[in-house]
């Protein structure tokens, strides 16, 4: 064989690896592209609320603890309707949350939730909640609101007790209206 026959051939050789080699990375190129968004957070904006199809844990019990704060200033009284439920991670559960104007005009508040321990709030998901939006009560309005949500199946099995505390704090600027 002459030597640029074998020069042809190893070149031929060459090609076929770095062929092979582009065939195989294009065909890892989507699970690796997935692993890296995944684990960088990278493409997740829309999944971070869903809250994912997952099975009741009946084999566990969480107990979930329900409170409630408003600042001084806020002429409401605010409660919740129970003060803890005992539930399975992965139930959809409701609890209701009352509150009541007492001041003679409107007023506008906004709630914010806290986690005890800090760690449960990636796995308690709400799917429907007051303090989504600002609340305004008219003199004399009571309300109750719901507050619907699932325990993740991930919680640790260490935590038993999780509390949710809200806080109503006035927003302002609202128009006051007497009478």
């Amino acid at each position: 064989m002459t030597t640029q026959a074998q020069s042809n051939l190893l070149t031929m050789r060459k090609l076929f690896v770095v062929a092979v080699a582009m065939f195989g990375f294009g065909f890892a190129m989507i699970p690796f592209y997935k692993k890296i968004c995944e684990v960088t957070g990278v493409n997740n904006v829309l999944k971070a609320d869903v809250v994912e199809n997952t099975q009741v844990d009946t084999a566990r019990f969480v107990t979930i603890e329900f409170d409630s704060n408003h600042s001084g200033k806020l002429p409401w009284t605010f409660r919740p309707l129970q003060s803890s439920v005992r539930i399975h991670p992965g139930e959809m559960t409701t609890v209701m949350y009352e509150i009541r104007n007492t001041a003679d005009h409107a007023v506008t508040g906004q709630a914010i939730p806290s986690y005890g321990p800090q760690l449960a709030v990636r796995y308690f998901k709400k799917l429907d909640c007051f303090c989504f939006s600002q609340q305004t009560l008219q003199a004399g309005e009571t309300r109750q609101m719901p507050v619907v949500f699932v325990i993740g199946p991930g919680l640790p099995y260490d935590v038993n007790t999780i509390t949710l505390s809200y806080s109503f704090f006035e927003i302002e600027g609202t128009a006051r209206k007497a009478g």
